[in-house]
């Protein structure tokens, strides 16, 4: 089957950075599916990985965390779908990735794919909404008669972009979002968000500016570390922060005592990483996310189209990413 992989970090400009490679078909075993892929989307976690961590000696290792796709076969234990059915979900880190003709994955973090969407936008979708779910829900503790303001830093984002939907369309929260550039900050407005914000200017004091109350939960989405202070000060007492960035510096959290602030970091990988008790969560909230797509309340968030799953296209949609520019997310389809 075809795939694309890498052998070793190498800058995106290199040819060998993403190599195309035949490699065999993979079985089913246990809860598995085999997906026939037919688009895939790319996220950081891709970009990351790839400059910053060396397959093993003589491997490829074969990146890609969102797909939709068609299941082609499935392990003996399997019962939540069967071959024929239109999926999308975002995989497991801990195991290849879906940048391939036929994909396994478990069938606990899969969802039905949206009947509203074709595949290129049904790929857009996986790990942007349940990272965004679990953030809002599961570690910022909101649920749908939370009253405060929601203040998302990097709101234009693939993740930002699913929170300002879920945030305004399953709750009662004001939604502020930060963007950077008139066509990011047009992008938050039509996602939903009752106001933006410039994040290149201080943010505490743009939201006094802007006549805004304290802000009672924080997602920070990127450059958390270049925030923390504003974004403390921003904070009401007993307020809640989220991340799901890695800061370049350590973060000093003794700065949140004298507010009695809470710190919440969120990785969609870790129910299928540790293979938690609660793991299917992620079945069954994708299956939320499909309802409310279908039902006209939730929209793709695809970016940028960058043509076929080969190692020509994903090399410069890898750069997209890198350059801090992208709006929505980067989807590629077909091989």
């Amino acid at each position: 089957m075809k795939a694309v992989a890498y052998r070793r970090p190498l800058p995106i400009d290199d040819p060998q950075s993403l190599i195309d490679l035949d490699l065999p078909e993979p079985e089913p075993r246990g809860r598995d599916l085999r997906v026939r892929v037919h688009a895939v989307s790319v996220n950081p976690v891709d970009t990351k990985l790839r400059r910053n961590s060396a397959p093993p000696p003589g491997q490829a290792r074969v990146l890609g965390w969102d797909a939709a796709g068609v299941v082609d076969a499935v392990g003996p234990e399997a019962s939540l779908f069967k071959p024929g059915d239109r999926v999308m979900y975002a995989g497991d880190i801990t195991r290849p990735g879906s940048n391939s003709e036929l994909h396994l994955v478990d069938e606990r973090i899969v969802g039905r794919m949206p009947a509203a969407l074709d595949f290129a936008e049904a790929a857009a979708l996986p790990l942007t909404a349940i990272t965004a779910w679990e953030l809002l829900f599961d570690r910022l503790g909101v649920d749908a008669q939370t009253e405060g303001t929601l203040l998302i830093v990097g709101a234009a984002g693939g993740v930002g972009s699913m929170l300002t939907q879920l945030a305004r369309q399953l709750t009662r929260l004001t939604v502020v979002g930060t963007a950077s550039r008139p066509e990011t900050t047009a992008w938050v407005h039509e996602l939903g968000a009752h106001r933006s914000l410039d994040h290149r200017q201080p943010l505490a004091e743009a939201l006094r500016a802007a006549g805004l109350p304290a802000v009672t939960h924080v997602a920070s989405l990127t450059q958390t570390e270049q925030h923390f202070a504003q974004l403390i000060e921003a904070l009401a007492p007993q307020g809640r922060l989220a991340l799901i960035d890695d800061p370049a510096q350590p973060l000093d959290a003794r700065a949140l005592k004298r507010k009695s602030l809470s710190l919440h970091w969120e990785l969609m990988f870790t129910r299928s990483m540790f293979a938690t008790p609660d793991m299917q969560a992620q079945h069954d909230l994708l299956g939320r996310v499909a309802d409310l797509v279908d039902a006209g309340r939730l929209r793709s968030t695809l970016g940028e189209h960058f043509g076929q799953i080969n190692a020509a296209d994903l090399r410069r949609a890898h750069a997209y990413i890198e350059s801090g520019k992208a709006r929505g997310k980067a989807v590629l389809a077909g091989f």
